[in-house]
């Protein structure tokens, strides 16, 4: 059993990596490969910046793949099934209770987080205190900034 921790995706962020690699694999890889080849040429590698560059390159491009590979083997597909209950997949609208203020987030794995547009991780705070409740509860937020309360609003 690996380490590795699971990593949740929905079919677009699966899409996306797949997409990556495919390009990193088809596209970028032969481009390095053939500025290895060219640096190569110019003589004395010791002294060849050129070389330098497309085996830094290399590396790079390599340990991505490396990377995608080991975070498609360990994928977990979210389906967005929630039975009324905050799930990953879900999108759900909240009530901070102090201020009435309303936010509407969408659920998802980590890889796939992006709060600037209402993405959050599973892992983080929120996501954490409301996982599993449902309409109309009210849970704490620990968060670095102090404990608030929220009020689930819809899950959907």
């Amino acid at each position: 059993m690996s380490n590795t921790k699971e990593i949740y995706l929905t079919e677009d962020g699966l899409k996306e990596l797949q997409d990556e690699l495919k390009e990193l694999k088809e596209v970028k890889r032969p481009e390095v490969i053939a500025a290895l080849k060219e640096a190569r040429s110019l003589g004395d590698l010791s002294e060849n910046a050129e070389y330098d560059a497309a085996r830094a390159s290399q590396a790079e491009v390599e340990g991505r793949i490396k990377e995608l590979e080991v975070m498609l083997e360990n994928v977990v597909m979210i389906s967005g099934d929630n039975d009324g209950k905050v799930s990953i997949g879900c999108t759900v609208k909240i009530k901070y209770v102090d201020d009435d203020e309303t936010e509407e987030y969408k659920v998802v794995g980590s890889k796939e987080a992006d709060p600037f547009n209402n993405r959050i991780s599973n892992e983080s705070p929120i996501a954490k205190a409301i996982m599993g409740k449902g309409v109309g509860d009210i849970v704490s937020v620990d968060s670095p900034n102090g404990t608030y309360d929220i009020e689930i609003v819809s899950v959907n």
